[in-house]
């Protein structure tokens, strides 16, 4: 089986003093813009690694969910926060870590078979496995 979903971005103009907008397929995202200055500086606004987070933090809920049912057990409640620390070295920058932080409550379920439930879906969500994926460009120049 393969689903395929549509994400967009828009850029115009140089990296400090240009803009961009990025929408998404669902039109949940309509044109919501980004910049230099909201992804460095701490203007508000998104950036890529906000929602890169907000993917991740999203489909490792849903994957807790999915093996604790598995188990047996029905959650009432699974909040995840993710935080992406985007970091620069010598070869640029890059995403070197993230933290999942989950909080849940799980009737019936104790401890060990919570923290079991919750590193498979750690190792098992496909946001997670998304970081070893093979990469694939289609880059066309237009006038």
């Amino acid at each position: 089986m393969s689903i395929k979903k549509n994400g967009s971005a828009v850029w115009q103009g140089g990296l400090k003093d240009g803009k961009g907008t990025v929408s998404t397929q669902s039109g949940v995202l309509d044109e919501v813009s980004y910049s230099f200055a909201k992804r460095f500086e701490g203007e508000g606004g998104s950036n890529p690694e906000e929602l890169i987070g907000a993917a991740h933090a999203s489909c490792y809920s849903m994957a807790l969910s999915m093996i604790l049912g598995e188990a047996g057990y029905t959650p009432e409640r699974i909040a995840t926060q993710a935080t992406v620390s985007l970091e620069q070295d010598a070869d640029g920058f890059s995403i070197n870590a993230i933290h999942l932080e989950t909080r849940a409550s799980v009737p019936g379920a104790d401890q060990a078979a919570f923290e079991d439930a919750a590193n498979k879906a750690k190792a098992g969500c496909p946001v997670s496995r998304l970081f070893n994926a093979e990469i694939s460009l289609d880059a066309k120049l237009e006038s």
